[in-house]
């Protein structure tokens, strides 16, 4: 038994923040299937030697989250299979590779840095924001960040 009385508070959950959420989400998800179907239908005429069809449906990549706006959202983007090997693959418009966070995320961060919130302030600002799980924003990534802005705005100064 233990002898602490600390008692350990949950964040009331935001009802209508998770019904955007789960929106979003569906919504995203539907998208994504219309993008694919649109790639399925270009090809769906190629038939490879025993009248199968050249491009299939093979799956899901590993789910994935992407920060936005109201908070993390998970994504599971589907792949192709290409039986003719001419290196026909899916990529979402919408949810390209690697996209980690919406522009406005992207956006948000240099103007937050410009408006004086500083380094250290970056995790807790952006978990006040995103939620407690915003994932990837530590100060270590808004540093390197800043370097990058930093020289971006050298480059532009240095070309004009």
């Amino acid at each position: 038994m233990s002898n602490d009385n600390l008692i350990s508070i949950e964040s009331p959950e935001d009802p209508l923040n998770n019904l955007l959420k789960q929106g979003v989400r569906q919504l995203l998800a539907q998208a994504v299937e219309a993008e694919l179907a649109q790639l399925l239908s270009e090809y769906e005429e190629r038939r490879d030697e025993q009248g199968r069809p050249v491009v299939v449906r093979n799956g899901y990549l590993p789910e994935r989250t992407i920060q936005t706006g109201l908070g993390d959202i998970d994504v599971k983007i589907p792949k192709v299979r290409d039986r003719s090997n001419s290196g026909i693959k899916f990529n979402s418009k919408l949810v390209p590779p690697y996209l980690k966070r919406t522009k406005a995320i992207e956006e948000f961060l240099p103007w937050s840095y410009l408006k004086g919130i500083s380094t250290d302030d970056f995790l807790e600002t952006l978990q006040s924001l995103l939620g407690v799980d915003a994932s990837g924003l530590s100060s270590n990534t808004i540093g390197r960040l800043k370097s990058t802005w930093e020289s971006e705005y050298q480059s532009e100064g240095s070309a004009a």
